[in-house]
């Protein structure tokens, strides 16, 4: 039996879910959003099967990140598997293109900033699909979040409603009679409730990434969106930042 928000809300740490349960895949980034994420999913009671992508990427360190998150979180499995989404390019994060450097959180929300990966969440929920239906998990948990984000287009409920009615439509065990839900706990949460609802499951912050243009050394730049919207989260929280920034 799947736990509710008032079984959530009552426990005090990840430790007091049920060693197993059901299964669920997870996509994990490495970044705060899906740490938080897979650990509501644990807490309800889901054997977790994290998948973490190497899609060519900027950087590694958010999949060292995804590696240490899952060994935290004592998970089932943790899968990378690798597509280089460099071949198509288009977005600062898999292309020649700067990151851009928005301090001012107002001039992030104007349009579709440029490290949109194009369809990089449709890749994602197909790739978590497919391990979902070999192990036969009918559930499939990813971080996405509609208040506090870039703008990002799959970002979306919307977007999540479609994707549930593909994937009962076009897989073998969708089509006889497995119903595949997508979960998304955080989709109306701002980061600042992500980052209380992680303190208050016990997830340990200093093992996550968040940056998208992180120096040699690995630090966190600051100020890029993602950085941006992670600092203010924490300052909201009233929760301390646990990671080093270069600025």
């Amino acid at each position: 039996m799947k736990k509710t928000s008032n079984d959530i809300r009552n426990s005090r740490n990840i430790e007091q879910a049920a060693p197993c349960g059901p299964t669920a895949v997870v996509l994990l980034s490495g970044g705060l959003d899906s740490a938080v994420t897979a650990a509501i999913a644990k807490l309800r009671g889901f054997a977790l099967h994290a998948l973490s992508v190497n899609y060519g990427q900027r950087h590694g360190i958010e999949l060292e990140a995804a590696k240490r998150v899952a060994d935290s979180l004592n998970l089932c499995q943790h899968v990378v598997t690798t597509i280089d989404l460099r071949v198509f390019g288009g977005s600062a994060l898999t292309a020649n293109i700067p990151v851009p450097k928005s301090p001012d959180f107002s001039a992030m929300t104007q349009e579709i900033p440029v490290t949109y990966v194009p369809a990089r969440n449709t890749v994602f929920l197909s790739l978590a699909l497919a391990f979902a239906e070999t192990i036969s998990a009918s559930d499939i948990f990813l971080g996405v979040n509609a208040v506090d984000f870039s703008g990002y287009p799959d970002c979306r409920p919307a977007f999540l409603e479609c994707f549930e009615r593909l994937a009962n439509l076009a897989t073998k065990a969708g089509v006889e009679g497995q119903r595949f839900t997508i979960h998304a706990p955080l989709i109306r949460m701002s980061k600042a409730d992500i980052i209380r609802e992680g303190t208050r499951l016990g997830v340990d912050f200093s093992l996550t990434h968040s940056c998208y243009d992180p120096t040699p050394a690995g630090l966190a730049c600051g100020s890029c969106d993602s950085c941006t919207l992670r600092l203010r989260g924490f300052k909201e929280a009233g929760v301390t930042e646990p990671i080093a920034y270069s600025c």
